[in-house]
């Protein structure tokens, strides 16, 4: 806190740092003040960047919003306060034709809460929204489909919310303080070769990734399922044959050090091999496995998804655990 020339604390101080939580096929969120960046669930506020024509499913909202659009123009379908569309009388409302409002550059609009209503983007897009309380996923319900999947968004929100990372997670800290922080994650995920891995099974030999020594004689990991295809898109798809298989090794960080001796620690991102990590990252940490992985002994692989790949060897999804 500031203190005055008596030493007096004046209650002025620094909460945290501008968070980006999402980004995801051309929508960025960068929250400035909530829950993740601030820790603070009184209020959110956040800068949205749309670069692709698109849509958000149906949401309802369990906090008041204020959005302001400050470039490009975003469009809002809804019902009406007597749940009655401009086009239908009857019915089930969320069947009826919905209602359009149009939010132009340089407008604010409110949307009250308990209001279900459906973001689309039919242009490039750059607006602040404000939420009071501070948005949650579990005060924003996304209809994303019957199938109990959840998209990568609702993933990384989940993720960060539930793990309660913060700006002042990702303030510089000692190396400590940062482990400390992140001491309750016991699963992590490596992405890898599976010609690699299933020559390490019949060798009965420890996995070790092919920049292992050059990255500093330490394995790359992520404790965010969400973050796995961007990080593989990033690092992998242009270095790695399109035809080449791919698997996702999900890991008992427990079994790692405490049966085996080989420690994780969570540090900034790094370049694999001699490609440098995204600008986006700065601020994140990743967790560095140092060792190779004993990918043949019992209980420290706990589960294998497949990779998914296009033709052109960018990668899709991994069965299983991200869409």
């Amino acid at each position: 806190m500031s203190t005055n020339a008596d030493g007096i604390s004046s209650g002025i101080h620094i909460v945290g740092q501008a968070i980006k939580v999402v980004e995801h096929d051309g929508l960025t969120i960068e929250e400035i003040i909530g829950n993740v960046a601030t820790r603070n669930d009184d209020a959110s506020l956040a800068l949205v960047s749309i670069t692709n024509t698109t849509c958000e499913p149906w949401l309802t909202l369990h906090y008041d919003e204020w959005i302001h659009v400050l470039e490009g123009y975003i469009e809002l379908l809804h019902h009406n306060d007597e749940n009655v569309s401009n086009n239908d009388n009857d019915g089930d409302v969320a069947k009826r034709s919905p209602m359009k409002t149009v939010v132009r550059e340089g407008q604010t609009v409110f949307i009250p809460k308990n209001s279900r209503m459906q973001p689309v983007f039919p242009v490039p897009a750059k607006y602040i929204p404000l939420c009071i309380p501070a948005f949650s996923p579990d005060r924003c319900i996304r209809e994303e489909g019957t199938e109990g999947k959840m998209s990568s968004v609702s993933a990384r929100l989940n993720d960060l919310h539930q793990s309660g990372q913060s700006a002042t997670d990702t303030l510089p800290s000692s190396a400590e303080e940062v482990n400390e922080q992140f001491k309750h994650i016991q699963t992590i995920y490596h992405m890898c070769q599976k010609s690699l891995h299933d020559k390490s099974i019949s060798s009965q030999t420890a996995y070790f990734p092919p920049t292992f020594i050059q990255d500093g004689r330490f394995t790359h990991s992520s404790a965010i399922p969400a973050t796995l295809l961007t990080t593989a898109n990033h690092f992998y798809s242009a270095t790695s044959p399109a035809n080449e298989e791919w698997i996702c090794l999900e890991i008992d960080r427990e079994v790692l050090e405490k049966k085996l001796g080989i420690v994780t620690l969570f540090e900034c991102a790094k370049a694999v091999g001699d490609i440098d990590t995204d600008e986006d990252w700065r601020g994140l940490v990743f967790p560095h496995i140092f060792g190779g992985i004993p990918v043949h002994l019992e209980g420290v692989v706990t589960n294998i998804y497949n990779m998914v790949r296009s033709d052109d060897g960018s990668f899709l999804s991994i069965d299983g655990l991200v869409d």
